[in-house]
This record gives structure tokens, C-alpha cells and sequence, in this order.
């Protein structure tokens, strides 16, 4: 076989092993179109979302005060759960589309103290979950 037949099909064979290996690797990733990877909108959430949290951080307030709070992307208020300095707190929320108005109280007991609010937005997938807090200063 001449040299230029040699370099012809070794070129091809390159060019052929390396679609494949591209081929491969995207169907692997999980990016591909079957609805069985990871690319699939079946698999797929939407991160809950914490934010405009009232009063602000750092806020001075009043033993037993209302906060509140917006949460995006949950199913139900149920996924919700708070804490003030580790202590469960009860929960309210009105669906004002597309988020819930979630309010809660500081406990009436906490009092010249800082205390932090901690609120964790649950799903059935750990990357859609969200964690969030702010710190107010109970007079």
C-alpha cells in the first residue's frame, strides 16, 4: 500500500474513532435528548427560593414580632419549616402566585438577645432545596 493510501485510511479511522469518541461522550453525560438522562424535563426541578425576608437583617424588634418571608418554586407550605435559636417555629402561608407569603413569630420568651431565623425550603431532590437565614436583635 502506498504511503498516500496509508495516511488516507488512517485519516478516516481517526476521523471515525473520533465522532464516536464525541458521540460517547455526550450520550453519557447526561445531556443527551433521551428522556432517560439527565437532559430529560421529567428529572428536572426548579430550586426553591428564599428571599425578601421582614423585618431585615440586623433589625431591632420586640419579643413575640412577626416575620415574614416570600418562598418561589415549592409545591405546598408544607416543605417549609423554621427555626428561631434552634427552636421550632410555626408556620402561615397565603399563595399570592407565584410565591407563597410565609409569616411566622419570634418566640415571646427570646428576649435581649440576637437570634438568627433559619429556614430550610425541603424537595424530594437535596440540589432543589434551599436554605436561608437573617439575623434580627430582640430588645
Amino acid at each position: 500500500m502506498s504511503i498516500f493510501k496509508r495516511l488516507t485510511v488512517t485519516g478516516m479511522l481517526f476521523s471515525l474513532f473520533t465522532v464516536n469518541a464525541i458521540d460517547a461522550a455526550e450520550h453519557h453525560s447526561g445531556h443527551g435528548g433521551m428522556s432517560g438522562g439527565g437532559g430529560g424535563t421529567a428529572s428536572q426541578c426548579q430550586k426553591a427560593s428564599l428571599e425578601r425576608f421582614k423585618p431585615p437583617h440586623l433589625a431591632k424588634v420586640a419579643p413575640g414580632s412577626e416575620f415574614s418571608f416570600y418562598a418561589f418554586n415549592i409545591d405546598s407550605p408544607e416543605q417549609l419549616s423554621a427555626t428561631v435559636k434552634k427552636e421550632p417555629v410555626e408556620l402561615t402561608a397565603e399563595f399570592k402566585e407565584p410565591y407563597f407569603l410565609v409569616k411566622g413569630r419570634l418566640p415571646a420568651h427570646l428576649t435581649k438577645t440576637a437570634a438568627r431565623i433559619d429556614i430550610k425550603a425541603s424537595a424530594k431532590s437535596a440540589h432543589c432545596e434551599d436554605e436561608k437565614g437573617w439575623l434580627l436583635i430582640i430588645e
